[in-house]
């Protein structure tokens, strides 16, 4: 028996079962916690504290088991449970505004003996040392969260239980908990469970993390694949997700085979659709009453909806494949492209991938297909009234907006490809767009041997010739859309096979995306080789477009963080430079919450054409010819302020970590001292434009460094910096290996 108790598991919990009157709170939760430190992540309201609760003891258990070392503590009284060596961090710290920080350390210090003492927690939180005798509702959060982490360790556990223990903290006390919590699991004296909702924590300190949904564990992944997915996060834990976006939770393994089941046969004549729970169900929903099902029910035609309907289902939700097999789009105006669309698809399907034929035509005329144009215009803002209008730009501008609507709502989207002439790529275009770099977008059409900006954008679309217009099948005609279905088809199977093998093998690592000028790149190439043993650095040529495309690989969840050391864009924008940023500069970071370490590279200057091509209004000014075809000219410090105002308005707009450093010794190779743009009065009316106007908190910081931007000391900060915010991964990846 003595044997059995020294290898059993630190914690193991079977068939865990917990009500709160009649709802469900948890649902049979098996999870085993052998050793180390072990993360358990999910929503709010899908079990995790109580989980925590059923462990100590303070909410009834309704079925299944719980054992400490072998030990069962199934419905034991919270104290038994604490003196069998079970700590436990409650969240909202719950502490004693009148004892004092001292007080509430001596009387957790007296429970059990061990390595964790008064002495010891000083050592580790010097902060507590220094505020010893301030009581705990004079401490800040932080410190409050130090003191009720520092009480539990001393009753020297044999499994600690944490719940919440970063919410509400700086960074770097963030930082330090992690710090705490790897050395706990490196020195293997006690298990510690982590529950958590900050991602890179909980991916951090632990090898594997454990999925709550609905009260279920819904699965156990490894730390490294989760952190360095962001589509993988988004998909189980609706990082970044629009709320109303449904999760595609029970996805199978991935060396599980799925298998497709016969296509259903639509009944002719009425349906009589009935909906099992009118109002959207929670985990604390009571069952719907039979009754009010039958008379929520409704009677719908299998015929073509009429466009008089469009308007009153407009607020509902429509109906949408988005799980199962990756599917093949196969977009167009059927009414006047389905026989060249057919064709398309039908050499797609022929290479053993599933298409669906969406009908994008704004005539109102029914056109057989996957997806009607009907449907898809159901997901504009006001309706098919929008789309189905007498006026064709409009039509076309409100049927775009309606397929990018649509396309958001797919989770199984494996490529798309349209044909067509310029009305088509405009309808298409901006769904594609939308969708995450990698995912195969192609485009046949007359348009495509001209200027493509207007329909690629930052996206990575590809375009071909249609040579003859998109009009019938012919020997050109043929030859070419037969082209651009074989090249998409090949272009998805390589990225499904791709895929197939990164979900054997996961060893890539987080993505950064770093910006850089010509005259920031001394300190962009020592960024990333101070990174690239734990990142991968996609590196940004701040053109106007490279801004873009990092942010829209940010808007994709491809990134894990962003270092945007060269904002110069900005200048372009607002000085009217020919390698301007648009009015959503930053807008990626603002929604995505990003790690964001950011900084005022190259905004010393603004980029014209040939000296020639100068507008009149800055003859006279500064500047620097950087070669025949692109001109410097130095800005100004009133230049200098506006630009400020306009980042600030963006840094303040940020919710998620935000640091902003700001170069004294100057912002690019130019503005050195010595150097032809070196101008400290108008860097200093940038700098102090942006501390006066940035809401700095502890979460968003400006901070001056009396470097050049390009002085390896500055790069080396940046570093240090991005690293605090992320987390260590380089932790991470030992703890998982």
């Amino acid at each position: 028996m003595n044997e059995v108790r020294r290898t059993a598991a630190a914690l193991e919990v079977r068939g865990l079962d917990v009500y709160y009157g009649h709802s469900h709170a948890l649902q049979g939760v098996d999870l085993t916690l052998e050793a180390g430190v072990f993360s358990v992540v999910g929503r709010n309201g899908m079990g995790k504290t109580t989980l925590c609760k059923a462990i100590m003891g303070l909410v009834p258990v309704s079925g299944g088991s719980i054992c400490i070392r072998g030990d069962d503590i199934t419905r034991q009284p919270p104290a038994h449970i604490a003196r069998l060596g079970v700590g436990y961090v409650p969240q909202g710290r719950r502490l004693w505004r009148s004892l004092s920080v001292d007080e509430h350390l001596q009387l957790a210090a007296g429970l059990r003996r061990g390595a964790w003492t008064v002495e010891r927690i000083y050592k580790t939180f010097p902060r507590l040392a220094e505020r010893k005798d301030h009581g705990g509702g004079q401490l800040s959060g932080g410190e409050q969260q130090m003191l009720a982490i520092s009480r539990a360790l001393l009753t020297n556990p044999r499994l600690l239980i944490m719940d919440e223990p970063t919410e509400g903290l700086a960074p770097v006390i963030v930082a330090q908990v992690e710090e705490m919590l790897l050395r706990l699991g490196e020195d293997g004296d006690m298990s510690v469970l982590v529950i958590e909702q900050n991602i890179g924590v909980a991916t951090a300190v632990s090898g594997n993390v454990a999925i709550m949904v609905n009260g279920r564990v819904n699965r156990i992944i490894d730390s490294v694949r989760l952190a360095a997915d962001r589509e993988l996060q988004q998909r189980l834990l609706g990082v970044g997700m629009h709320a109303g976006l449904e999760l595609d939770l029970d996805v199978p393994p991935a060396d599980t085979e799925e298998k497709l089941s016969p296509p259903q046969t639509r009944p002719g004549g009425a349906i009589r659709i009935y909906i099992s729970n009118p109002t959207p169900p929670t985990r604390w929903s009571q069952p719907v009453p039979i009754a009010r099902i039958e008379a929520a029910a409704r009677t719908f035609s299998t015929q073509v909806m009429r466009l008089d309907e469009t308007t009153r289902r407009a607020r509902e939700p429509v109906a949408t494949q988005t799980q199962g097999p990756p599917v093949v789009l196969v977009v167009g105006t059927l009414d006047t492209k389905g026989t060249e669309l057919r064709f398309i698809r039908d050499i797609i399907a022929g290479t053993g991938l599933r298409t669906r034929l969406v009908d994008v035509s704004t005539s109102g005329r029914h056109a057989a297909s996957d997806v009607s144009a009907q449907e898809i215009a159901l997901n504009h803002g006001r309706g098919g009234s929008a789309v189905f209008g007498p006026d064709r730009g409009a039509a076309v501008t409100a049927m775009a907006e309606a397929f990018s609507s649509w396309l958001r709502r797919q989770s199984n989207v494996a490529g798309v490809i349209s044909a067509g002439g310029s009305g088509a790529a405009s309808l298409v275009a901006p769904g594609m767009r939308m969708l995450p770099v990698g995912v195969p977008k192609l485009i046949v059409s007359s348009v495509a041997s001209g200027d493509v900006r207007p329909y690629v954008g930052p996206a990575d679309i590809t375009m071909m010739h249609s040579v003859a217009d998109v009009q019938g099948l012919n020997s050109i005609s043929r030859a070419v859309l037969a082209n651009g279905a074989n090249a998409l088809a090949g272009m998805v199977k390589a990225r499904l096979d791709q895929h197939a093998r990164k979900d054997r093998d996961d060893s890539g690592l987080p993505s950064v995306g770093i910006t850089m000028f010509g005259v920031t790149t001394p300190a962009v190439q020592k960024i990333a080789a101070d990174l690239r043993e734990d990142f991968e650095c996609l590196v940004f040529h701040a053109t106007g477009v490279g801004g873009r495309s990092m942010e829209k690989l940010v808007d994709s969840g491809q990134l894990a963080g962003v270092i945007d050391l060269t904002t110069t864009e900005v200048g372009d924008l607002l000085m009217g430079g020919v390698f301007p940023a648009t009015d959503d500069r930053f807008g990626a970071i603002i929604r995505s919450r990003v790690p964001y370490v950011g900084s005022a590279g190259a905004l010393d200057m603004v980029n014209f054409g040939a000296p020639e091509t100068i507008p009149e209004r800055y003859r006279g000014r500064k500047f620097q010819i950087h070669n025949p075809q692109v001109t410097l000219m130095r800005t100004t410090a009133e230049e200098n302020e506006r630009m400020g105002h306009w980042i600030a308005d963006r840094l303040n707009r940020m919710d998620g970590p935000v640091r902003f450093f700001l170069p004294e010794g100057g912002v690019s190779a130019l503005d050195a001292r010595g150097q032809p743009f070196w101008d400290p009065d108008a860097d200093a009316a940038l700098f102090r434009t942006l501390e006066r106007n940035v809401r700095q908190t502890a979460n968003r910081q400006l901070i001056r460094v009396p470097k050049n931007i390009n002085d390896p000391e500055f790069a080396s900060t940046i570093v240090s910096a991005f690293r605090t915010l992320f987390g260590r991964i380089g932790a991470r990846r030992r703890l998982a290996r």
